[in-house]
């Protein structure tokens, strides 16, 4: 693939003419575009296990033909991704959808493709074969403590397989909640969750974190948990300094002000992560930047201030992709994901933020807007293009990925009723 890939960047006659344009603009403006780009080729984005297949939704799922078949293919594709972008250096396995067989034989191979493993993932919201107990009115705030003891249990083995892959963080994302009024105590299931997180917090290894995951609503339609990033940022406080809140981008009622709730975070050293994709009506998990662009510059505005103030809090924030591919090749989905990714950091990056401080200290609105959507409206894709170029990576993946028909190969190799594990 190298040799394909370096060929079609070879003949590309447009992209030079426009990164050397695009470069000459931004650096008359002071921007420092050598570091610019190097900012780009280091940002490297987790790819989750579950989303190398066909997404679903409450009502169904359609298959993809030649979906991956078990952990290891799962590993190549996301190593295929890699390769096309340089920017999907990660891989987070979700337990017990991907359990390895061979720890040491699924290290390797993740290293062949130069992937590391990022935040594992329980999951208590499904009840698995053989399950003693069930999860269906609860799992870490079930009323029966022999529930909750199960899944205390099973994240602290999700900590256990993620040590022997050299993970560092465990997510929880917790489903636990109720669909009509007084069904629930919700000061009781609170106080059970703060318990549970607690007594799985303290079986952590010490380097370790734990990223505890927020949702309004779904599976339970009344009363959700963990609904928000304050009731995640309360627990996480409640546990200890290696608790910390994890925003999913999709996981906010409509018109939240998302970018607000990261600087929030930020400001009190509790943000953890990130997974991103886009929503129009709710937890809809469309493709990264397909609705609202401009709310992931303003997000990736906030990270970046934070970056140019403390490089280490930046660089401690995970990130991966959580989205949902319904009607498209995942791998194409994801390719486009990533895209928006770093264009929406490039973007952030280029913002003159002494003087939109400036502007802000003078009350001067109108030029803080305007340095804002400046920003926002240039065009950096050259910049990311020669990011990707400069690191090995395609300058155009989603062309490269269908030149060398690797979803048709990938058919030929699994089959046409191929189903990867996840929802």
């Amino acid at each position: 693939m190298k040799e394909f890939i370096f060929d079609l960047n070879t003949k590309d006659k447009h992209h030079k003419k426009q990164f050397n344009f695009t470069s000459d603009i931004l650096s008359d403006h002071g921007v420092n575009v050598h570091q610019l780009i190097q900012d780009i080729k280091e940002f490297q984005v987790a790819i989750p296990s579950w989303a190398l297949g066909a997404g679903g939704t409450r009502f169904g799922r359609y298959h993809f033909a030649g979906e991956p078949r078990n952990l290891e293919e799962k590993i190549h594709d996301i190593g295929l991704l890699h390769q096309l972008t340089q920017s999907a250096g990660a891989i987070s396995l979700h337990i017990p959808w991907d359990i390895p067989q061979d720890y040491n034989a699924i290290k390797q191979l993740a290293d062949s493709f130069g992937l590391q493993f990022d935040a594992v993932n329980s999951n208590t919201f499904q009840d698995q074969e053989n399950q003693n107990y069930s999860y269906k009115y609860g799992s870490l705030s079930h009323l029966d403590s022999s529930v909750r003891k199960q899944a205390i249990q099973h994240n602290i083995e999700v900590i256990e397989i993620g040590q022997k892959l050299g993970s560092k963080s465990i997510t929880v994302w917790l489903a636990d909640g109720s669909n009509f009024p007084g069904q629930t105590n919700f000061r009781n299931a609170l106080t059970l969750t703060q318990s549970s997180l607690q007594e799985i917090y303290a079986s952590m290894p010490t380097d370790w974190k734990m990223l505890i995951e927020y949702k309004p609503y779904e599976p339970h339609f009344y009363h959700t948990v963990i609904q928000d990033w304050g009731t995640s940022f309360l627990l996480a406080t409640n546990c200890g300094d290696k608790a910390y809140t994890l925003v999913d981008l999709g996981h906010h009622l409509p018109n939240t002000n998302i970018e607000n709730i990261v600087a929030t975070l930020l400001s009190q050293k509790r943000l953890g992560g990130f997974h991103f994709n886009d929503s129009k009506y709710g937890d809809d998990d469309l493709t990264v930047g397909s609705i609202k662009p401009y709310q992931l510059f303003l997000i990736f505005n906030e990270l970046v201030q934070t970056k140019k103030n403390s490089n280490s809090d930046f660089q401690s924030i995970a990130w991966m992709i959580d989205a949902s591919h319904n009607t498209k090749d995942p791998l194409e989905d994801l390719l486009q994901s990533i895209d928006a990714i770093l264009i929406a950091y490039a973007q952030a990056l280029i913002v003159d933020q002494n003087s939109l401080l400036e502007a802000q200290q003078n009350y001067d609105v109108v030029s803080a807007q305007s340095i804002l959507q400046n920003a926002y409206r240039t065009d950096v894709r050259s910049i990311v293009n020669e990011a990707k170029l400069q690191s090995g990576g395609a300058i155009d993946p989603i062309k490269v990925y269908r030149n060398l028909k690797i979803r048709k190969n990938l058919i030929n190799l699994r089959g046409m009723h191929t189903k990867a594990s996840g929802l």
